[in-house]
């Protein structure tokens, strides 16, 4: 073969290789427009997944859905309206938070969801803060959740959960949430009538701290269960990398596990999950005592950050902050941090 058929041949080649498009100084050669940054979703089983693991068939659950990067801010809903549980917080649009720095998602893919750490604002007054929640709605199915940091402090009240319509009758389900200074995890539904936890004969880590799921207008603490792993929430969640919310709902009932960053089942990680080979969930409400059909239906997945409020404000005084809510919430020192660093969230189905 000759010089000259050489060169044809690379010519023929190169014609055939797709066209890069990108804007001049972007080193991805990603094109960004105002509030709308293009960067890849992904998926445990990619090249660029920090796992590096191959996407696996097969398990008894199948993916559903999948939400990372940029699929929080494109997939889900910015919730702007009043806090219902009364907080000091102004819950921002999707384009606001986004020019106010407040949502945006970084290089590694991790989306940021931040309070306002740095407005001037009067004791009393109202700091920005965000809440999302996903378009889509649920009923049943296996929820990972997992996420690098999360905020916590005096006057904070973060949460990770799922909703449905016409509260509480349609049901709330809280994986993630706590309040001030808690140092570990509160596991909570909230209901209807007629809801009750139970254990059945299944085991569980946390302790049970109240069996009335119902909830009132003068009672709505509903029935929750405390974790003893202080690796569970704010500084000692965030102190080992974060880790892993898991809940499965079924017709038999709601379980959950945490599992702390360096003890992610490799089920987990390889897109596979089996929650039957996984160790005694921390908590579990049993269908023999509520029926989970009545009880949980449409939910949407929820994150919110608010401030003071129903719960934070009105434990803030027993709860070793200093001064008053109303005062924390002036001091912007007080929200630096005051942030959640999402890595996934993922929905699977059972594989029929």
């Amino acid at each position: 073969m000759t010089i000259v058929d050489l060169i044809v041949i690379a010519t023929i080649l190169v014609s055939h290789l797709p066209a890069v498009v990108g804007t001049p100084g972007q080193s991805d050669g990603a094109y960004t427009e105002p509030f709308k940054r293009q960067l890849p979703t992904i998926r445990p089983g990619s090249p660029q997944s920090p796992w590096n693991t191959c996407e696996k068939s097969g398990g008894p659950y199948k993916l559903q859905d999948y939400y990372r990067g940029e699929s929080f801010l494109n997939d889900w809903e910015f919730f702007s309206w009043a806090d219902p549980t009364n907080g000091n917080v102004n819950y921002q649009t999707r384009a606001n938070a986004i020019a106010k720095n407040l949502a945006y998602v970084k290089q590694d893919g991790t989306t940021v969801l931040a309070v306002d750490d740095f407005s001037n604002v009067p004791v009393g007054g109202r700091r920005d803060s965000v809440r999302i929640n996903t378009k889509k709605r649920y009923n049943e199915g296996l929820f990972i959740a997992d996420f690098w940091k999360m905020p916590y402090g005096c006057s904070l009240w973060p949460a990770y959960w799922s909703v449905g319509p016409n509260w509480p009758n349609g049901g709330e389900i809280d994986v993630l949430e706590g309040a001030n200074l808690q140092k570990t995890n509160q596991y909570t539904l909230h209901t209807g009538p007629m809801c009750t936890a139970s254990l059945g004969n299944v085991k569980v880590d946390a302790r049970l701290i109240h069996t009335q799921c119902a909830s009132y207008w003068w009672d709505n603490r509903g029935c929750g269960f405390s974790d003893s792993d202080e690796r569970s929430y704010g500084k000692g969640f965030n102190d080992v990398g974060g880790g892993v919310f898991a809940h499965l709902w079924n017709r038999d009932g709601i379980k959950m596990w945490h599992f702390a960053r360096s003890e992610i089942p490799a089920d987990l990680k390889e897109e596979r999950p089996n929650p039957a080979t996984w160790v005694t969930p921390v908590a579990f409400w049993s269908s023999r005592t509520c029926d989970m059909g009545k009880n949980f239906y449409e939910h949407t997945l929820v994150i919110d950050t608010t401030i003071c409020g129903d719960w934070a404000g009105a434990t803030y005084s027993s709860s070793g902050c200093p001064g008053t809510c109303a005062e924390a919430v002036a001091n912007k020192q007080n929200f630096k941090g005051a942030k959640w660093e999402i890595n996934y969230i993922a929905v699977y189905q059972r594989n029929e």
